[in-house]
């Protein structure tokens, strides 16, 4: 039987539930000239329902959102076919040592506890981690593939 699309509006309490357990999504920055440029990206989300991505202070993922904070990320299901939303927002990016929380609430909620999180917090500070923040502002429904329902 063939799949019919769905598009399913959320309110924000839906919507962080929906991306609570989803940690994949493709992240789209500005380049300077003002076209897209998107990444693929594991995510998750803070205390404050903002979503969060690790990374480094040199990417270009951080220095597109320095430059302007206007960001979008499609947070993907694990399967393809899964349902997925767009969700727009502001950018903030944190470096050492301002992100080094950050990333320790972003470990815990993607992967759970860590087994030592000294050790990690010494990772990210060794390695220089930054963390983006993402404030959301909109977001579209949350969506599945298919044919068009009519």
């Amino acid at each position: 039987m063939p799949r019919t699309a769905t598009a399913d509006k959320v309110d924000r309490d839906e919507l962080l539930e929906f991306l609570r357990s989803r940690h994949r999504a493709v992240l789209t920055t500005f380049r300077a000239d003002g076209s897209p440029q998107m990444f693929p990206v594991t995510c998750g989300l803070d205390a404050e329902g903002n979503i969060v991505v690790s990374t480094y202070p040199q990417r270009a993922k951080s220095h597109n959102a320095r430059r302007d904070p206007r960001v979008s990320v499609c947070v993907l299901s694990d399967d393809w076919d899964g349902p997925y939303v767009q969700v727009d927002g502001r950018a903030e990016v944190l470096d050492m040592p301002e992100a080094l929380d950050g990333l320790v609430e972003y470990y815990r909620g993607i992967a759970g506890e860590h087994p030592d999180w000294n050790e990690y917090r010494e990772a990210m500070a060794r390695q220089n981690k930054s963390l983006i923040r993402i404030r959301i502002e909109r977001w579209g429904p949350v969506a599945t593939g298919g044919f068009p329902p009519a």
